[in-house]
């Protein structure tokens, strides 16, 4: 399978996903008019990457900003990767940086963190 790398822009993330050590990191801002779209080969990328089962990931999360249509996109991509760790014996963690003054990302974080049962790591900077 083919490493997935998406350049940012203004609006769009850094997307850098690693088939062969299993690190996938997303970074940057994150508010496009149409977050479908952006997010599409992302989501397509993962559901491919996690058929079959045992791989190692570690998901690391380094926004800076991001909308509510990310929000719902965010937890897709979680929900993915719990059902992968649930029912695949997929070894997942989860990394959510965060600048430590930034509490609106912290609290994103725990949100997210509340919402699934895989490794999550809050990790402030």
């Amino acid at each position: 399978m083919e490493n997935l790398h998406i350049d940012p822009t203004d609006e769009e993330p850094r997307v850098d996903f690693n088939a062969e050590n299993g690190i996938l990191e997303i970074s940057g801002n994150s508010y496009p008019e149409d977050t479908s779209s952006v997010f599409k080969p992302i989501i397509d990328w993962l559901t491919k990457y996690t058929e079959g089962s045992g791989k190692k990931v570690q998901f690391n999360f380094k926004m800076e900003y991001f909308n509510t249509s990310t929000f719902v996109k965010f937890q897709k991509i979680l929900k993915l990767l719990e059902d992968y760790h649930l029912n695949n014996d997929g070894d997942v963690e989860v990394n959510w940086y965060y600048e430590k003054s930034d509490l609106d990302m912290f609290d994103n974080g725990e949100d997210y963190q509340a919402d699934v049962e895989i490794p999550f790591n809050m990790i402030a900077y």
